[in-house]
């Protein structure tokens, strides 16, 4: 909403493990299990991400065991190449699903969606690795103090729709559910301004008291009784 939304780069981790393409088995697994992580980047030798190797990716060569030898050599073509995998460069789901440093947190999130990705590689323009977006980095803005979210609220309402209140609406914000309050003096922008809040970064829900003018007979005489 008001300023600048939050984007990948302000929630990423900058430290990432990645590996180089020429990285064995052994090596990728004992990572895995040391750091717990269930997928490592994987990049080129100008640092460009060109791949990413999951704990999926490792599965097919434990899988493999029990396959019937006698099973046509068609099916499950793709486990068969992984289960014969031996390094990175063999292993890894490429090209990439990455991010940008400078996406919003919603198309991060669409990303992680489309893709059913728990985390993704943030590259520069050139493809270079910059960091790392988690799940669970992206829910960091629902963690903002409710002060720091309705001092955004108030400045959005007053940058964006400034005609809107007939008085300064009255903005609470209680484990980041935002409550409005007040008159406002055309009703038919309440539902834009309630969506310009809900935009605002660590906003859950907006509950929407808000009311049209106040009646005042003496000015107003046509003004139908609220």
């Amino acid at each position: 909403m008001p300023g600048t939304p939050y984007v990948v780069e302000d929630v990423m981790t900058r430290t990432v493990v990645a590996l180089r393409d020429a990285a064995e088995f052994k090596d990728i697994a004992r990572t895995m299990r040391h750091r717990r992580i269930s997928a490592l980047p994987v990049l080129d030798a100008d640092g460009r991400v060109v791949g990413v190797v999951s704990e999926a990716d490792l599965l097919p060569k434990e899988e493999s065991r029990d396959r019937d030898p006698a099973e046509p050599r068609t099916r499950h073509a793709t486990g068969r190449a992984k289960a014969r995998a031996v390094t990175a460069g063999e292993l890894m789901t490429s090209p990439a699903v990455t991010v940008s440093a400078d996406a919003t947190l919603s198309q991060a999130a669409r990303l992680m969606a489309r893709h059913r990705a728990k985390r993704l590689p943030v590259v520069d323009g050139a493809g270079v690795l910059k960091g790392i977006v988690s799940r669970s980095d992206l829910l960091e803005v629902f963690l903002r103090e409710d002060q720091d979210i309705a001092e955004d609220v108030r400045r959005g309402i007053t940058t964006h729709l400034p005609a809107v209140p007939v008085r300064p609406i009255g903005v609470e914000v209680h484990d980041g559910v935002v409550t409005l309050t007040g008159h406002v003096r055309d009703t038919t922008l309440v539902p834009v301004l309630v969506r310009l809040v809900r935009a605002t970064e660590g906003v859950v829900d907006v509950h929407c008291e808000l009311q049209g003018p106040l009646r005042r007979p003496d000015l107003d005489p046509d003004l139908p009784a609220p």
